[in-house]
């Protein structure tokens, strides 16, 4: 039987919240990536909450959340899933992050270990300094006016010829050519333009990303770990996940064969399973406050793939 996924807000800090929710069970959140909302995981949330309570909100200046003037940093992101899960109720969570919802999820398990069961990544960002170029041209000033005029006819008229081309050519990007699109023409108002640039520029700037998570991922050595990445992606590059292998040994990683940024929209189905397949194959991590003490004072085991970004 289907579940229904319900569409639902809470107001918190005086900012509306919304979020996605359906299912029982152990509990999934869905962290979804710059300028896309929780409806990016419209064709696998119903499948998952055959088994799970899932969670998918909309990041503060994204989807049908408030747009204000805001924090909209990587820290700013963790709090705000903290302050979900609390109003809901839910203790303890499985974090499932795509690109930037990746950062996301792996800073909330940085900030709030005590809250996170497992950790998904997709296509994660802050594993390395490279992305697309458009997406550091996003990150220019006046790019605010740029969304603006993308929105008019004759652009999107430019704009779905200039995809249509990188499918012909079989450019990476022209995998996930319906996705851009989408994203793109998401932002309707000013307040959404303004949000979509002050969170890119949070985390990219012309000289590639300026986030790392590498630095401090040892301390996630006991959260059992699922990176999945398409071999075709030309928003983050797939090469990224070696780096992020290397760093995260206990990490899984499953690559999707022609697949670009949106693996679970791509192929849902071996998505849910290979998702539902390391839950039942994984025990939840332990909060264990000494434990986490320890690593943060001895720092990575020798030996250990500790990435830090210098210079430019």
């Amino acid at each position: 039987m289907t579940r229904v996924i319900e569409q639902q807000s809470r107001v918190i800090h005086g900012y509306k919240r919304a979020y996605r929710i359906g299912g029982d069970g152990s509990a999934i959140m869905f962290i979804h990536g710059i300028g896309d909302s929780s409806r990016t995981w419209d064709d696998v949330l119903p499948m998952f909450a055959e088994n799970h309570l899932v969670i998918a909100p909309d990041l503060l200046g994204h989807g049908d959340s408030d747009k204000p003037r805001a924090d909209y940093s990587i820290g700013g992101f963790a709090n705000g899933m903290r302050d979900l899960l609390s109003v809901l109720d839910v203790e303890r969570v499985t974090l499932v992050g795509h690109s930037l919802g990746g950062g996301v999820a792996m800073q909330l398990a940085y900030q709030y270990p005590q809250l996170v069961e497992r950790i998904v990544l997709v296509s994660n960002g802050g594993s390395g300094r490279g992305v697309s170029t458009w997406l550091r041209l996003a990150t220019l000033p006046l790019a605010p006016e740029l969304l603006m005029l993308l929105q008019l006819p004759v652009s999107r008229t430019w704009l779905s010829a200039g995809l249509g081309l990188l499918r012909r050519i079989d450019h990476d990007l022209g995998v996930d050519a319906l996705d851009l699109a989408r994203i793109v023409d998401t932002p309707p108002d000013s307040h959404s333009r303004q949000a979509f640039a002050r969170t890119l520029r949070a985390v990219v700037d012309w000289h590639g990303q300026v986030v790392t998570m590498l630095d401090r991922c040892y301390l996630a050595s006991n959260i059992p770990m699922l990176m999945i990445w398409g071999d075709r992606d030309g928003v983050i590059p797939y090469r990224h996940a070696a780096q992020a292998q290397a760093a995260m040994p206990q990490a899984t990683l499953e690559v999707f064969e022609g697949a670009g940024h949106f693996p679970f929209r791509s192929d849902p189905g071996r998505f849910v399973m290979a998702v539902e397949q390391f839950i039942r194959s994984t025990e939840p991590a332990t909060w264990d406050q000494h434990g986490w003490q320890t690593r943060l004072r001895n720092g990575p085991e020798p030996g250990d793939h500790l990435h830090t970004w210098t210079g430019i």
